[in-house]
């Protein structure tokens, strides 16, 4: 477990959960699921007996600093890794890998989203065990999500067997397609070979490394150079002057697809992204008449299929509505079909 290295990402400002996620403080820092605990806290938590608190690192816009330190305070400064502006996904994985390599020579680097929701974390943990397993062999891994239905907001890998004698799970990644359409994505889902990208890796420092020598050279040099600044007191003002030379390019697109050395664990540990309302409206309980209600104050009456969220101690009554979302956050309130929130311009958007 010494060389197990947690990088969690929480630095977007998650636009499609407004009005709670607003830019000064998006929805990785607060508590959606109505449990007492936000959904980078619970990221976090998910990793306890996976890698030490000593290797958990959190990469975020330099604006949440305060807000990580409040919510995770037994981090280290050191292991808060502040860009000073969003470039996507792959610097942010760089910038993580090259100051952990600098660190550990031996590192393994578990790579997640910080607004995942995962309900079987024994299942979680013993897909992660064969991932770290196979990290050792120079492998590229993310985990693959058992499709339910063919939704056009998931990343989708295709996937074949494995020649070697390896665990049923593990599989060779053949291609990644990007958001598909919707009868690209039924076609997916009924051939059986394709399971949604999870946006969630695995591998060693020395894989991730020599990756993005190979496929990101003008990335890789950067990081590379900037080695001997990792830790100190120079980090800062250098990754200030790293990024503007950093291209906005996702992890997926920079590496995970161009690259041939990228394996897949198949899994089915009950996972969402929680990437809408719609979405965190499938991973809430629901009552009798199919409402998910986040809230100590709501009353329904003749209303069903509705995600309802309001502020502790907020009174509602409502009354005759059918697969709404209503949702109250500091004197703002969204009212709106959950059929609509899909395929159209964000409510943040009109207002």
């Amino acid at each position: 477990m010494e060389n197990n290295y947690l990088v969690v990402m929480a630095g977007g400002i998650g636009s499609r959960f407004w009005p709670m996620s607003k830019e000064s403080f998006p929805k990785q820092f607060h508590d959606v699921l109505g449990v007492g605990k936000s959904l980078l806290q619970l990221t976090v938590e998910r990793f306890k007996n996976t890698c030490s608190e000593e290797n958990i690192y959190i990469v975020t816009n330099k604006a949440y600093l305060d807000l990580v330190k409040k919510q995770l305070p037994f981090l280290k400064a050191s292991q808060i890794l502040l860009e000073p502006f969003r470039k996507n996904t792959a610097p942010c994985v760089a910038y993580a890998s090259y100051k952990i390599k600098s660190i550990n020579e031996n590192a393994k680097l578990i790579i997640v989203p910080s607004d995942h929701v995962i309900l079987n974390q024994i299942e979680f943990e013993s897909t992660l065990q064969i991932a770290l397993k196979e990290a050792d062999n120079q492998q590229l891994i993310t985990l693959g999500i058992h499709p339910s239905r063919p939704d056009t907001g998931y990343g989708y890998i295709q996937f074949e067997d494995l020649s070697e004698d390896k665990p049923k799970s593990l599989k060779k990644v053949k291609t990644f397609t990007e958001k598909p359409p919707l009868d690209l994505a039924v076609k997916f889902l009924e051939s059986g070979e394709f399971y949604w990208n999870s946006g969630m890796f695995i591998w060693s420092a020395d894989s991730i490394i020599n990756a993005f020598e190979k496929h990101m050279p003008d990335l890789h040099k950067v990081f590379y150079d900037a080695l001997p600044i990792f830790n100190t007191s120079q980090e800062t003002s250098l990754i200030n002057s790293i990024y503007p030379l950093c291209k906005n390019i996702s992890i997926d697109n920079g590496i995970m697809e161009q690259a041939s050395n990228v394996l897949v664990v198949l899994a089915d540990f009950g996972w969402s992204d929680l990437g809408t309302w719609g979405s965190l409206y499938e991973n809430l309980p629901k009552d009798e008449t199919k409402n998910a209600i986040v809230g100590d104050k709501i009353t329904l009456h003749n209303s069903s299929n509705n995600i309802i969220r309001m502020p502790k101690n907020k009174l509602a009554l409502i009354e005759g509505l059918e697969g709404y979302i209503v949702v109250e956050n500091e004197n703002t309130l969204l009212i709106c079909k959950k059929e609509n929130e899909i395929g159209r311009a964000s409510c943040r958007e009109r207002v």
